[in-house]
């Protein structure tokens, strides 16, 4: 398992597969680089680099949680492709992951060949944010992998999807014990996003329009709770050449092995030749 070590001192876990153009894969705010796994077998000729942000999966935990920020995450991605010795590579971002790749097209564009958006722009509905947040940290109530998988089996939102999609998912956000299923990052991520949504909500629509001329591409969950049909609308009109997939029967998020998800980041990958 690869590791590296960033300038504050944390162990990251990262995978290195392929080869090819590089592509930096960057998963949901829970999540890991096992949120690629259903994609990652129709990407030929595409070097697939994952990681985990710090305090998630197989990457160290923060002392100060404070640095589970999207800035502190952003710089985390540069200094592993640094480590790599990659000068550029494409962001593919789920969710977190495409604010992530936002944030580096407005503060090291230099670094990035484009940016692909899986369920994520630069509005963002906050009642599916305050969902979002009202279950992080918290372990969920089941006590097997079996008895989870039919629990979100049940996930409003998603059709045709089955059961052993939802169990191979399940053992990718979460871990078996003794006591039950456990969540696999540090629960502190709760008080860093809490503590960072004090305030005024900043205007994310200057990073979204930083991404250009890079190509782009936004894959939109027809059922989603945080991007709107509406949201993806301003997005294609505020960037003409814009790649917009809309997949049915999913809600937040697409497992972007969908026909409609692979379409657009064929097309996405075509331009980045």
């Amino acid at each position: 398992m690869a590791k590296f070590t960033t300038s504050d001192g944390l162990t990251l876990h990262y995978e290195d597969d392929g080869a090819g153009l590089p592509v930096l894969c960057l998963a949901g705010l829970t999540r890991n680089t096992r949120d690629f796994d259903f994609v990652a077998p129709h990407l030929p000729g595409v070097r697939l680099i994952r990681m985990d942000y710090r305090g998630r999966g197989q990457s160290g935990w923060a002392d100060d949680y404070s640095t589970y920020s999207v800035p502190r995450e952003a710089r985390d991605a540069l200094e592993l492709l640094d480590h790599l010795g990659l000068e550029k590579a494409a962001i593919l971002g789920t969710s977190r992951g495409g604010m992530i790749g936002m944030f580096l097209a407005a503060t090291a564009k230099d670094r990035l060949l484009g940016v692909a958006l899986n369920d994520v722009g630069p509005e963002l509905n906050k009642d599916g944010l305050a969902g979002i947040v009202a279950n992080l940290g918290v372990n969920p109530d089941a006590k097997t992998l079996d008895e989870l998988a039919a629990q979100r089996a049940q996930t409003p939102g998603f059709a045709n999807v089955p059961p052993e999609r939802w169990q191979q998912e399940a053992t990718h956000i979460f871990t078996q014990t003794r006591r039950g299923m456990e969540i696999n990052y540090d629960p502190r991520l709760r008080d860093a996003i809490v503590e960072s949504a004090i305030g005024d909500t900043p205007d994310l629509w200057p990073l979204f329009r930083a991404v250009a001329p890079l190509p782009c591409a936004v894959i939109h969950a027809e059922n989603s709770e945080l991007l709107s049909a509406e949201s993806v609308d301003r997005m294609a009109a505020e960037m003409p050449g814009l790649i917009v997939a809309h997949v049915p029967d999913r809600a937040h998020i697409p497992f972007l092995d969908e026909p409609q998800s692979l379409d657009a980041l064929h097309q996405w990958l075509g331009k980045l030749q």
